[in-house]
């Protein structure tokens, strides 16, 4: 017999039938949900590999937290290479135009690049004439006294080309609107817009000055010979604070986020794989279950149980490609959604996707589909020929151990999965961890809700009164519940699979909509209403006075606090190296310069929480209060002896107390902070934070054209910033989330279906004692209701403790629980239940009593 020709046959028939359709929509949800993340991740990442040169604007990239040595630029010309020079820093930047000279003309705290010529030495600046105009190629950098700025920019300023900005000292021109920068790359966390300039006007401005924020980058380019060689020398020479990025470690902040949000929207997109899985399994079971009369004439008629194997292997392995091929294309297509949200984080166009994803996809589908369909699979094959004669006689032939084991190597696969996913051991232990036991909390407490649900029905019984037939809508209504609730009893593994796999999706959601807004009212609520709302860097000492009645004059009395940058170099004696910390975050802390302060009494909204404050009689004495997370961090204690690199000179002192900070004070703060006497006389800078009134926009203004080397922080735009990257991010996980509803749904419809032939038998029966179809149609969706009303509220609850959990141990804030959210997503969960389950018994009510019956339980 022909194999390949019989299995084909056997597909279509059974997808006329509609026995496949069930495992079809769980692989192409699970596949679409992991595929339109796959699809998004691999554009960035051909963005980086494709562009990876441009991303860095050369060849090579020196970066620095403080300027380089001439030498170093001299050598790399004497080794054949091209080099140009970048300074980048933040700074306000006024309004200047002819007639527009008040004080209320507009500034705007903007991020300033100051390039020399030939910049970038790779890729193409590109400028258009006007804010959204054609843009073309640029020919060079801005020339001197004039500047290039974005059109956020433009924008915020209402500047035009033409306009005269002030910045710092210095008035320049706008010749162009900047368009596109190779090198800017990912901006999540870019607030401010761009002004490029040139370097030759940098020193007329006057913004650099000690304790100024200034990234130097040399960009290098020539033959790949020449910039190995000189790489290898610079490597030898780095000092702390500097770092080389090239076309294989470039934009090490890109990759960084790209691999979270890969991992994040993959793990998220896993819950659907899971809920998937159950679908997969509950069809496979009600598959097997359908097909036992079929394979018992097949072995009658001479079939053997290797054809069987492979006639119904073969079709599930066509169904699993037909499938995740239809997954794929609506994972492309639900990508496109992801890219119009994510991809505006990224100031580099995206290439075309490539067909990674989608044979990744196919894989996942098929691993997905054979871990839990072919247990079933295999007992297909062992049917005996004798339930010809005996349909109730079913020997399977897989004793039940080697069945568990089956689906005990689907849980090993769909666990690999995870562990793929997550890309490390750690994570991926936790995922599989974290997984089980919410599979586990909520099959628990669904099975505690369904058992107890039995004690309602005494209660709706007494109040039934006589149901005769003769019944009216309200007797019609008290059957109904009578017999929902009874139904879930009977189904009680049925009924569990499906509210836990609701409850997940739910819960999700709810995590990402509710809870997310809860946790930032909370956090807005804990900012008392007069706390500052904008910080002024850059103050220089013989600037300090001038300032203070400048703020007196319009009766604003702000603390001042000095503020010197230094280096820790060594701790107890041994330097500080970023290899000795495991911790991502004290890497990232010892490589850069710390903002360190003096001051003689407690700050405001500092508590010490170990050892103890300065004394009078310690001014001058090296001794050091530092806040209790850093100290945690880096692993210091009191009695631990610092030093301290401050312009290039040792600084030493002893650890004498640890402090917390009350960080919603938004007032200034310091991570390290000694008495006076310590710091005196060290290059500094001075800092501070006040409170200003929407209706007195115009003090900055007036503030930043008196002193022009100002930098002010408006903490607000700030926050609504990185608000908008929330929420944009959120919105993407929430359509992976919509995956996991869906997911959730295909769990009922195959819950349901996998005991249809129980269910249809049970409603032929009570049509035959007399029941209306109407009364059994209520019945249905009363256990419908139940379900998604039981899931609702599983879900609102496992929303509010991970609420509490996050508000209290992650964002120390004190969350008022929503109470209201357990009634109405109760009332959500059962009318979306009601409204997607009804469509799954329609079927069974429509068939009439004496067909149901001839066909058997």
């Amino acid at each position: 017999m022909n194999t390949l020709g019989f299995l084909l046959r056997m597909l279509r028939r059974d997808a006329r039938a509609g026995e496949l359709h069930l495992l079809a929509a769980a692989l192409v949800v699970a596949v679409a949900a992991l595929t339109a993340v796959g699809f998004f991740t691999d554009r960035v990442r051909q963005a980086l590999l494709l562009e990876a040169n441009q991303l860095l604007g050369a060849d090579l990239l020196l970066i620095s937290d403080h300027a380089w040595a001439p030498g170093v630029a001299e050598a790399a010309r004497r080794s054949g290479l091209t080099v140009a020079e970048t300074q980048t820093f933040p700074s306000m930047v006024a309004q200047g135009g002819e007639g527009r000279e008040s004080d209320a003309a507009r500034v705007q705290l903007a991020d300033i690049k100051a390039v020399s010529t030939g910049y970038p030495l790779r890729g193409r600046l590109r400028v258009a004439p006007a804010t959204h105009a054609a843009d073309a190629p640029a020919d060079g950098v801005p020339a001197k006294g004039e500047v290039w700025v974005d059109e956020r920019l433009a924008s915020a300023l209402d500047a035009r080309v033409g306009d005269r900005l002030a910045l710092g000292q210095a008035g320049l021109r706008v010749a162009a609107i900047l368009t596109y920068e190779p090198d800017r790359g990912f901006n999540v966390f870019s607030v401010a817009p761009r002004l490029l300039m040139n370097r030759a006007d940098l020193d007329a401005t006057g913004l650099i000055q000690p304790g100024s924020r200034v990234s130097y980058r040399l960009l290098l380019a020539g033959e790949y010979k020449s910039i190995k060689e000189f790489r290898t020398i610079v490597d030898k020479l780095l000092e702390r604070g500097q770092r080389i990025e090239d076309a294989e470690n470039g934009r090490p902040e890109i990759r960084s986020a790209l691999e979270r949000a890969q991992r994040f929207l993959g793990l998220s997109a896993l819950l659907s794989v899971v809920l998937a899985a159950v679908a997969v399994a509950l069809a496979a079971r009600r598959y097997l279950h359908r097909h036992l009369d079929p394979c018992a004439v097949m072995r009658c008629l001479g079939a053997t149980q290797g054809f069987l194997l492979r006639v119904y292997v073969g079709q599930f392995a066509l169904l699993g490609v037909l499938a995740s091929a239809v997954g794929c294309a609506l994972g492309f297509a639900a990508h496109l959604v992801l890219h119009a949200w994510l991809a505006q984080l990224l100031a580099t166009s995206l290439p075309p996707p490539g067909a990674l994803p989608a044979v990744q996809g196919i894989f996942v589908g098929l691993l997905l589909l054979f871990g839990f369909s072919l247990p079933p699979l295999l007992q297909l094959r062992r049917v005996s020929t004798l339930r010809v004669l005996r349909r109730e006689l079913f020997t399977a032939g897989m004793p039940s151990p080697r069945l568990a084991a089956g689906y005990a190597a689907g849980l090993a696969a769909l666990a690999g999965l995870m562990f793929w996913v997550a890309g490390e051991a750690r994570l991926g232990a936790y995922v599989v961890a974290g997984f089980t036991a919410a599979l586990l909390a909520f099959a628990g407490v669904a099975w505690l809700a369904v058992r107890l649900s039995a004690r309602l029905r005494p209660a709706a019984s007494a109040g039934a009164g006589r149901d005769d037939g003769r019944s009216d809508g309200r007797g019609d209504g008290r059957f109904g519940w009578r017999y929902g609730i009874a139904s879930l009893r009977r189904h009680t593994a049925a009924s569990v699979v499906q509210v836990v796999a609701l409850s997940l999706g739910f819960t999700a959601l709810l995590l990402l909509t509710v809870t997310r807004t809860e946790l930032l009212s909370a956090w807005q609520r804990a900012v008392p209403p007069d706390a500052p709302n904008r910080f002024v860097i850059n103050i220089q000492p013989d600037q300090r006075d001038a300032v203070q009645r400048f703020f007196a004059a319009d009766g604003l009395q702000p603390e001042f606090a000095p503020m010197v940058r230094g280096r820790l170099a060594r701790v107890n004696g041994a330097p500080v190296a970023p290899e000795r910390y495991a911790d991502e975050r004290a890497r990232r802390l010892v490589e850069r310069e710390f903002n360190l302060s003096y001051r003689a009494n407690l700050p405001p909204g500092n508590t010490v929480t170990a050892g103890r404050w300065f004394a009078a009689e310690e001014a001058g004495r090296g001794e050091a209060s530092v806040e209790e997370g850093l100290a945690a961090t880096l692993g210091l204690k009191v009695g631990d002896r610092l030093e301290f690199s401050v312009a290039g000179a040792p600084v030493a002192m002893e650890v004498v107390g640890l402090r917390k900070l009350d960080w919603d004070s938004m007032r200034v703060n310091f991570f390290v902070l000694t008495p006076p006497g310590v710091l005196d006389g060290q290059p500094a800078s001075w800092i501070t934070s006040f409170h200003l009134a929407d209706d007195r926009e115009d003090f900055v203004g007036r503030l930043v054209r008196a002193f022009p080397n100002l930098t002010v922080i408006d903490v607000a735009a700030i926050v609504r910033q990185l608000q908008s990257v929330t929420d944009q991010a959120a919105r993407a996980v929430q359509f992976v989330f919509l995956f996991t509803l869906a997911a959730g749904i295909v769990v009922l419809y195959a819950a349901l279906a996998s005991a249809a032939e129980e269910r249809r038998y049970e409603l032929a029966i009570m049509r035959a004692l007399g029941a209306r179809r109407e009364q059994l149609r209520r019945a249905v969706l009363a256990e419908f209701a139940a379900i998604g009303g039981l899931a609702g509220l599983i879900a609102a609850l496992a929303a509010l403790a991970i609420g509490q959990v996050l508000a209290q141990r992650v964002f120390n804030l004190e969350l008022a629980p929503a109470w209201w959210l357990p009634p109405a997503a109760a009332l959500g969960g059962a009318l979306l239940v009601v409204g997607a389950g009804w469509f799954a018994a329609a079927r069974l009510l429509r068939q009439s009593p004496l067909d149901a019956l001839r066909l058997g339980a």
